[in-house]
C-alpha cells in the first residue's frame, strides 16, 4: 500500500478523531462495567460510534473496504507524527461504527510495533464482546483487526 494519498485533510481528521472520542478505551471499560445490561452497552457503543467523523465518500472505495463484515466498513491507516499511524474508518450501519470507536480507541496513534503487539482480543474479551456480539458481528471485528494488521505489517515490510 503506498502511503502517497496522505494529506493535510486526513491529518485534520485525525486530530478530530481524537478530541471528538474524547475518552480511552480504560474508560470505555469502566463504563461498560458501570452499565446494567447489554441493551444500555450497545446503546454506548450506539453513542461513541456517533462521535467519529463521517469518512470522506472518496475514501468509501472498494481499495478501503473490509472484507468479510456483514455492514459496509471501510477502512485507512496512513502516517501520523513520530512513527505513529492514525485510523480512518466510516460503516453504514451504527453498532459498527461503534465497534470502529473501540478499535480507534485500541489503535490510534501508535507506531507499527505498538498496533501489532497490542492484544485487542484481550479488550474486547474485558468488554464482553466476544460472547455478546452476534457471530457476524464478532467476525467483521476480527476482519477489521486483521485489516488494520496487515496495513500496519505492509507498512513495516515496505519500510525495511
Amino acid at each position: 500500500m503506498s502511503w502517497s494519498g496522505a494529506d493535510s485533510r486526513m491529518n485534520t481528521i485525525s486530530i478530530e478523531v481524537a478530541f471528538t472520542l474524547d475518552t480511552t478505551i480504560e474508560e470505555v471499560i469502566d463504563n461498560f462495567e458501570l452499565l446494567g445490561d447489554w441493551e444500555e452497552r450497545f446503546s454506548y457503543l450506539i453513542e461513541l460510534g456517533k462521535k467519529l467523523p463521517a469518512l470522506d465518500p472518496d475514501d468509501m472505495v472498494e481499495e478501503h473496504r473490509v472484507n468479510g463484515c456483514q455492514a459496509s466498513v471501510w477502512l485507512r491507516i496512513l502516517p501520523g507524527t513520530n512513527d505513529t499511524y492514525n485510523i480512518h474508518a466510516d460503516s453504514d450501519a451504527f453498532i459498527v461504527k461503534g465497534l470502529i470507536a473501540v478499535l480507534l480507541l485500541i489503535y490510534n496513534g501508535k507506531t507499527a510495533k505498538q498496533i501489532l503487539d497490542t492484544n485487542s482480543s484481550k479488550v474486547f474479551e474485558q468488554l464482553g464482546l466476544d460472547k455478546h456480539l452476534s457471530p457476524t458481528r464478532r467476525n467483521g471485528l476480527h476482519s477489521m483487526v486483521n485489516r488494520v494488521h496487515s496495513i500496519t505489517n505492509d507498512s513495516i515490510n515496505q519500510a525495511s
